[in-house]
């Protein structure tokens, strides 16, 4: 652990960058070292991301009252925040977060009654806080609350988190029933969907699942043909998903070319029709986007780990993980250490990469 921790310690140039302080913080957790793991993430918190990982770095530490300190004057400023400010305001989840700890420090009471206070006058910035104050009052069983704000003007957001909670409380036939009304009445029925789909799909009941979500298959947004397929995987019937998938139209298929064809390949692969992926990945351009690496996945599933790494490595537009990655899941660490480029080198490629792609825009193009 010291050994990894002294190859990415950041210097000056890398402790301004979140990106850098975010993984050199998680490596200090890992090794026990809390204190300095937040130190290190402190000067980034006004990032979403990076306030985030403060939470979940510190989770079943005993570090709440520590870690609310941190978010509460950022919580404060957000309950405030009006006008144009509020568009721009970061780090926006700061709300949803604070609660999020006095939960786990088993203030739930509090975390509702606080979250509640900010929904009620409208002191929120984004629509995830009304989202975490929903999965809050599902998880302490508050139906009464989640009735009001999920069938309110609010249900567009926050049904789900009602149904879910009258599912775990026995009333299944009741969430269906209410998710199927809003389907059939609401001005825009697409949004109550998917809720309806994981119902079925916890039921087992696949079929009805899929016929929730085929209307919007063809959909521009709200097209739920991916989560389909996902619950179709998870149900253990790669081959329908395949079935399913192999029903879109030629002009679906040209407008997700590369979505269509990296998850033709996986799902052949789950459905360990192995040969059948890699004769399908031939008549693939080359340069399809992240053919190279899923050819690799369906050689590694057959065994061919040598052919697997072949490949990777003749690919130069790979990241250099993707080998070591590779390598790693068989017990090969030290030769993939020994093949990774030095941070240094890494860091040279990444900037010779974006002074190309700035080199690529015009004056008046906006900044990366």
């Amino acid at each position: 652990m010291q050994q990894a921790l002294d190859a990415v310690r950041p210097d000056e140039e890398g402790l301004a960058s979140e990106w850098v302080c975010h993984d050199f913080a998680e490596l200090l957790a890992k090794a026990g070292r809390l204190n300095e793991a937040i130190i290190v993430l402190t000067p980034h918190l006004d990032r979403e991301w990076i306030l985030s990982t403060l939470v979940e770095l510190t989770v079943g530490q005993g570090r709440a009252e520590q870690v609310l300190e941190l978010i509460a004057p950022r919580a404060e400023r957000a309950r405030s925040a009006r006008g144009e400010e509020r568009w721009s305001f970061h780090p926006s989840n700061a709300q949803d977060l604070q609660a999020q700890v006095l939960e786990r420090a088993s203030r739930a009471d509090e975390a509702v009654r606080m979250l509640g206070a900010d929904i009620a006058a409208g002191h929120f910035l984004v629509q995830n806080t009304l989202i975490a104050y929903g999965e809050l009052l599902r998880r302490h069983g508050r139906l009464e609350e989640l009735c009001v704000l999920g069938t309110g003007e609010r249900a567009g957001e926050t049904l789900a988190y009602y149904t879910r909670a009258l599912e775990d409380d026995g009333q299944a036939d009741v969430a269906e029933a209410a998710l199927r009304r809003f389907i059939a009445t609401a001005e825009y029925p697409d949004r109550f969907r998917w809720p309806l789909i994981e119902l079925l799909g916890r039921q087992g009941r696949i079929e009805e699942a899929v016929e929730v979500g085929r209307p919007t298959f063809d959909y521009h947004d709200a097209c739920l043909f991916e989560g389909i397929i996902h619950l179709l995987h998870e149900a253990g019937r790669p081959d329908d998903a395949l079935a399913l998938l192999d029903e879109r139209s030629a002009e679906f298929v040209e407008e997700h070319s590369s979505w269509f064809s990296s998850n033709r390949i996986w799902l052949l692969g789950e459905a360990g029709r192995y040969e059948e992926a890699l004769a399908y990945a031939e008549t693939l351009p080359p340069d399809t986007y992240g053919l190279t690496v899923s050819k690799a996945w369906i050689m590694e599933e057959m065994g061919r780990l040598e052919e697997a790494l072949m490949l990777l490595r003749a690919d130069t537009e790979l990241r250099p993980s993707e080998v070591a990655e590779l390598l790693i899941r068989h017990g090969r660490a030290t030769e993939a250490i020994a093949g990774m480029p030095s941070l240094a080198e890494q860091h040279a490629a990444s900037r010779r990469r974006d002074a190309a792609i700035q080199a690529d825009r015009g004056p008046n193009d906006p900044p990366f």
